[in-house]
């Protein structure tokens, strides 16, 4: 492109706007739905029932140890369509863009986008792009909208938590929150820490090919492990134990955790989910994960007690214990502040 950086006039529907979307956007991951440049698109061969999510993307810095806002766009979207057992297929992607934003940053994250969805398998169908004034926009923010097949009779949700479950988790915890931090702050962890953005629905598909009955998945971004797991036990009615010394959590994140004040339990996350299933496939399950990179830690780490076990009246429906390594037990509570903010 002739403009090095992001003008007004490239947010303003005229010849600039034309230009960045035909010399960066669509060369980056254009296709034949894309280069229609319609106000939407067509989706074919619609067989299966659909999952529709959508999110944004505010993470600073944009680039960060592991990966960048392009592909955590990308991942993040698709591993809210796989939680709940869906396949991703098609992904509206659009950018609200700061003035002065250099275009060559803007490439490489469109780059990355373009890597990101080919491996994912989805397809990015529509979009938009808006510019706002300097300063108004972190220089830039991502939304995304993205829609997956369902190929089992039914989603995985809370509603089908049942009392006896496993709880397992698909990774070690905590590494994407500290390597955005740790890079922000510039914090010499005097190892490298990469994020562990990984896609979760090679997976999820591949414990529900092979018979596992998965009842409920969910990923742990914002709000980490402790966030997701309260989350559940109060949609579901149902209180879980949860054993500390279970929790994979590599050393460098937990000596980050203990230097910083932080708890691993509450740091977010961009390639992991917890998942509920019988007891009596745990083994199963287990196995299949540690075939893929992103399941390598993959553990047992907690179990579905029912309801009415919590006796407190700070929990309206389900709550979690927290067993330490003594077998002291304590309700794990909220967190009434973001520990780590703008890390997705």
């Amino acid at each position: 492109m002739k403009d090095a950086r992001i003008l007004l006039t490239h947010g303003s529907g005229g010849e600039s706007t034309r230009d960045l979307i035909r010399q960066l956007f669509l060369p980056g991951y254009g296709n034949s739905q894309l280069n229609l440049l319609t106000d939407g698109a067509v989706l074919t061969n619609v067989t299966a029932q659909q999952v529709f999510t959508s999110d944004s993307y505010v993470v600073n810095p944009p680039f960060f140890p592991g990966g960048d806002i392009g592909a955590l766009a990308v991942i993040g979207t698709c591993n809210d369509l796989a939680v709940m057992g869906a396949v991703p297929r098609w992904l509206s992607l659009s950018f609200i863009l700061e003035e002065s934003l250099p275009i060559e940053r803007l490439e490489k994250i469109v780059q990355s986008i373009q890597r990101t969805a080919a491996e994912a398998g989805i397809t990015i169908v529509t979009g938009d792009t808006k510019v706002v004034e300097r300063g108004k926009a972190d220089r830039l923010f991502i939304n995304t909208a993205g829609i997956g097949e369902l190929h089992i009779p039914q989603a995985l949700t809370p509603a089908r938590i049942q009392a006896g479950d496993a709880i397992l988790v698909s990774n070690d915890i905590g590494r994407h929150g500290i390597a955005v931090l740790a890079s922000r702050e510039g914090i010499n962890l005097e190892v490298d820490l990469l994020s562990d953005m990984a896609l979760l629905h090679p997976l999820i598909q591949a414990l529900l090919n092979q018979g596992i009955d998965l009842h409920c998945a969910r990923d742990l971004t914002r709000g980490g492990l402790g966030g997701a797991l309260l989350e559940l036990a109060d949609q579901c009615g149902q209180d879980f134990r949860l054993q500390e010394t279970r929790v994979p959590v590599s050393e460098t994140v937990q000596a980050a955790c203990e230097l910083l004040g932080f708890d691993p339990l509450f740091i977010a996350n961009e390639g992991c989910c917890a998942l509920f299933l019988p007891e009596a496939q745990v083994a199963d399950a287990l196995a299949i994960l540690r075939e893929f990179s992103a399941g390598r830690w993959s553990a047992q780490i907690g179990t579905v007690l029912g309801n009415g076990t919590v006796k407190s009246a700070a929990v309206k429906n389900g709550g979690v214990f927290l067993e330490n390594a003594y077998g002291v037990e304590r309700l794990l509570a909220w967190h009434t502040v973001d520990q780590l903010p703008r890390i997705c």
